[in-house]
């Protein structure tokens, strides 16, 4: 029996959030670390022991007007276009109680909970599940503690509110820092793996 490693990837403020008060395209805090040397060496490393990604439906669609622009662009930074090929050429299954066809080739549309497909998923085939940058996806898993590893980006700023990732009621548990690495701008890329 396969038993695949479940990653995710996210950038957090210092207050812990995804996105600022103005909603979840608020991204302020975030935007100014995304393309820095730490962020992009950062970025590599999600996806280069990962075969599967796993997206919500918000982030399934904002991706797809991006990311497949990136794989096609020879000037683009070769580490955005790595992540960007990988994107679109691998697997991918998309969280989503409304769409009905699956957005990208290569993906598979699910509505059910998070913790029944990833423990699905984790039992045939191999190499890592991504959860990629799909906060709600993430805090499902987090509460199943079905999360192996964590990719953090820490962005230097308070938000002062919005959405955060880690809410009350989850699940104690016990991670190892796995990677650290500090940028220029006090960007910072940590990699945490729960410890069972």
């Amino acid at each position: 029996m396969a038993d695949r490693r479940v990653t995710a990837n996210l950038s957090l403020t210092l207050d812990g959030r995804y996105s600022g008060p103005g909603g979840p395209a608020d991204m302020g805090a975030i935007l100014p670390y995304a393309t820095t040397e730490v962020a992009r060496g950062h970025l590599t490393r999600i996806w280069e022991d990962a075969t599967t990604a796993v997206l919500g439906r918000r982030n399934a669609e904002g991706f797809l007007g991006f990311w497949p622009t990136v794989a096609a662009d020879e000037n683009a930074d070769p580490r955005d276009r790595g992540y960007a090929k990988w994107l679109v050429d691998t697997e991918k299954v998309v969280f989503s109680t409304t769409l009905t066809d699956a957005p990208w080739e290569r993906t598979r549309v699910v509505n059910a909970p998070a913790a029944d497909v990833i423990t699905e998923l984790k039992a045939t085939g191999s190499g890592d599940i991504l959860v990629n940058s799909s906060a709600s996806v993430i805090k499902a898993l987090l509460e199943a503690d079905l999360l192996d590893r964590l990719y953090l980006m820490i962005c230097p700023e308070i938000a002062g509110g919005g959405a955060r990732l880690f809410e009350d009621g989850l699940p104690a548990s016990k991670w190892r820092l796995a990677h650290h690495e500090t940028g220029e701008l006090g960007e910072t890329a940590v990699v945490y793996d729960r410890l069972r």
